[in-house]
């Protein structure tokens, strides 16, 4: 099976609720992150490209990445596989969903 496999929010809460360390990047911008964050490490996508050797030692461990909406976050998938992570997981529906559940 292939391991870049997107999740969703659900999954994603059952994770953070686990209380289980996770490698959580989120993409969005810093005002959107200050508004409202889940506490993964904020990476502005367009930021990722110079910030891959942060990144290096994630490298063959589980990444989960997330944004608003799943857009962004998908964008940055996409960037980190061609760039050789193998094990990357876009959060469909971002943080919007993800709030959704906690109504």
């Amino acid at each position: 099976m292939d391991k870049n496999f997107d999740i969703t929010a659900g999954q994603l809460k059952e994770m953070l609720d686990s209380e289980q360390p996770i490698n959580l990047i989120d993409v969005r911008e810093d005002y959107e992150y200050e508004e409202d964050n889940l506490g993964g490490q904020l990476i502005p996508l367009g930021e990722i490209p110079d910030r891959l050797e942060e990144l290096e030692e994630l490298k063959g461990q589980p990444i989960y990445i997330h944004c608003r909406s799943g857009a962004r976050s998908g964008r940055a998938k996409e960037f980190l596989i061609s760039n050789g992570f193998d094990d990357v997981h876009n959060v469909l529906g971002g943080i919007l969903a993800y709030r959704e559940l906690e109504k």
